[in-house]
């Protein structure tokens, strides 16, 4: 078995895009429009699928909100430097949520920012 992907509801693909790939740094794998749905999916990452676990996008026609809800918590990116990564990423206007530093109760260097529907992304260290 593997993990092959995490679906997130969003609200402009376009601008859902843009962050994912300038921001984040990924490659759009593919995308695809289901007329008869009215729904497209992009799928994004850091590698082709068949080797990567990847962010599948869905954005639900004219669909311009969503609750995020409690239960949700984040996705994490593995970064070299997560200093350099959230100057690099502020400057592309990221939402910084938290700046680097250690975790509350460990060594852990991490930052959270926050993609144009809200989701919480956290950069941790090697």
């Amino acid at each position: 078995m593997r993990l092959l992907h995490t679906m997130l509801r969003v609200t402009d693909l376009p601008r859902s895009v843009a962050f994912y790939t300038d921001v984040l740094g990924m490659t759009l794998l593919r995308q695809k429009d289901y007329p008869d749905g009215q729904f497209t999916l992009a799928f994004l990452g850091y590698g082709p699928e068949s080797q990567q676990t990847v962010i599948e996008l869905t954005y639900n026609w004219g669909v311009d909100h969503y609750e995020l809800g409690t239960a949700y918590g984040h996705i994490a990116i593995e970064v070299d430097d997560v200093q350099a990564a959230v100057e690099a990423m502020r400057a592309k206007g990221a939402k910084i949520l938290r700046e680097p530093g250690p975790m509350k109760h460990g060594s852990t260097v991490l930052a959270f920012l926050e993609d144009p529907d809200g989701y919480r992304i956290e950069l941790l260290s090697r």
